[in-house]
């Protein structure tokens, strides 16, 4: 995975609270096996009419949020189902950063995993950011590392696990964690090469 440190955005608000998965990638393209190629599906049925043409109502497709690398909703983001498409979708699509008020559990663990930065903020907070990227062309900085947001006029920190700050940064997925404990593991496999485990029935 592509490592983050400093990410500098263009922030989309998406102003809708309890956003489940099928919303953020409906299942009839959940038939892909590889992880690419989902973003075009991405809030399929809120971004499209049904004959394929582009709804003019839905904000995400507003030509001044092309671009846009930071997604802000509301609480509870990424409820439903547990599909880990929905954070394929999103990172498909051009996001890195989510920010909201609440995320659904698993929804925000398969973040992580897929090299996505979720940031969990007060409400209030969130829709100060959510005001300011409705009216104007509104870009932010998000630093990893400070664990800081800003964008010139206000700075905001947020908590994040060490553990996934380290996945993050260093561009980990979770077999690259184990495999920083490759040395361990095989002097754990020379001093018990030929020692037999027991079973039990």
């Amino acid at each position: 995975m592509e490592p983050i440190k400093q990410h500098h955005g263009l922030v989309y608000p998406l102003d809708r609270s309890n956003v489940d998965t099928d919303q953020i990638i409906p299942k009839q393209f959940l038939k892909r096996i590889e992880r690419q190629g989902f973003g075009q599906f991405l809030f399929y049925n809120w971004r499209f009419n049904e004959d394929g043409t582009l709804r003019e109502d839905f904000s995400l497709n507003d030509p001044k949020y092309d671009g846009a690398s930071v997604l802000v909703g509301g609480e509870n983001f990424g409820c439903g189902s547990s599909r880990e498409h929905a954070p394929w979708a999103i990172q498909d699509y051009g996001f890195k950063v989510v920010i909201a008020p609440s995320f659904a559990d698993i929804f925000y663990n398969n973040c992580f995993k897929n090299g996505i930065l979720p940031i969990q903020l007060p409400k209030p907070v969130v829709d100060q950011l959510m005001e300011k990227a409705t009216k104007e062309m509104y870009e932010v900085k998000v630093d990893l590392e400070k664990q800081i947001i800003d964008d010139g006029d206000l700075e905001v920190s947020f908590d994040i696990q060490s553990y996934h700050k380290e996945m993050l940064m260093n561009g980990w997925d979770e077999i690259a964690v184990t495999l920083t404990y490759e040395d361990k593991i095989d002097q754990y496999e020379k001093q018990n090469k030929g020692v037999k485990t027991l079973g039990i029935s």
